[in-house]
This record gives structure tokens, C-alpha cells and sequence, in this order.
């Protein structure tokens, strides 16, 4: 088992994350970059060596309901993999036919907007009311992110 000082130096490895003290000394490192508002990919790290990391969705992980995977066995090469997985699944939207696209994009006030794909056009709503129309996936995705509105998981 890696001691909590080599997961450690492993997970600063990666520089797109942010370490941020937690309670009983335990550490957690963010990504800020995500397009959700989940931001947390290692969370309680413990001096003990016990950790997660949050891999929600992730196809060949078995997580536990909050999306969590202990890595307190973890090998360096399966902490660094789990790693790089959680991190490339909050970095990129899912994919989904242009038909039924339904998202749900929230900004650090709580505000929230809804991306739908409606026959050909992506359309964002702030409730009943249309805010703008795009005829594409991504200029939409942009127009939210510079809006500071990140998709939201759930």
C-alpha cells in the first residue's frame, strides 16, 4: 500500500489540480477547470492512506452512492489511471444525440439554465422564457461558459 506522502507527491503530479486542507488533516484536491459543478477529485485524503476520488458515471468503475471510489490499495499506476479518468470525465460533455439533448446549467449564484436540442437548433431557457438560440452544440456550450454557468451532475 502507498503511504499517504506517495499518494500525495502521485496526485500533485498532476498540475490542473488544487490542494485544499480539510478537517483531521485530511486534503482534497480540486479541479477548477471542471465543466460541472462537481469540482472535488481526490476528496479525504488521510494521513492514514485512505482516499477517494470521484468517478461518477465513469464506465469500469464501481463507485459507491456519492460516486466515490476508495484508493486506500491503490497501486501508483491505478492511482494515477483512476486519476486522469476522473478528470477527463469533468472535463468533457457527454455525448448525446442532438435530439435529446436536456441540460441543466447552474452558476455559483444557483441560477439555472436549460439546454435543449430542438430540431436542429440548441436553445437555452431560464425557465419558461427562451434566453438565446443557437444553431450548434458547442456555440451554446461557450456561450454558457462564459456566462459562468457549469453543467450540472445531478
Amino acid at each position: 500500500m502507498l503511504t499517504f506522502e506517495q499518494k500525495q507527491q502521485i496526485i500533485e503530479t498532476f498540475p490542473e489540480l488544487t490542494r485544499k486542507e480539510v478537517s483531521m488533516k485530511r486534503l482534497n484536491y480540486h479541479f477548477e477547470d471542471s465543466l460541472y459543478e462537481k469540482t472535488v477529485v481526490v476528496q479525504h485524503l488521510h494521513p492514514n492512506g485512505n482516499g477517494f476520488v470521484y468517478l461518477e458515471g465513469v464506465p469500469g468503475y464501481e463507485t459507491d452512492d456519492r460516486g466515490l471510489v476508495n484508493i486506500r490499495e491503490a497501486t501508483e499506476e491505478e492511482l494515477k489511471k483512476t486519476i486522469r479518468d476522473a478528470i477527463r470525465a469533468l472535463s468533457t460533455e457527454e455525448a448525446e444525440e442532438e435530439e435529446s439533448i436536456e441540460e441543466v446549467w447552474v452558476n455559483e449564484e444557483g441560477q439555472k439554465l436549460t439546454l435543449l436540442g430542438e430540431e436542429g437548433y440548441f436553445n437555452i431557457y431560464h425557465g419558461a422564457n427562451l434566453e438565446e438560440g443557437f444553431g450548434d452544440y458547442q456555440e451554446a456550450v461557450d456561450y454558457l461558459k462564459e456566462e459562468k454557468f457549469k453543467l450540472s451532475r445531478g
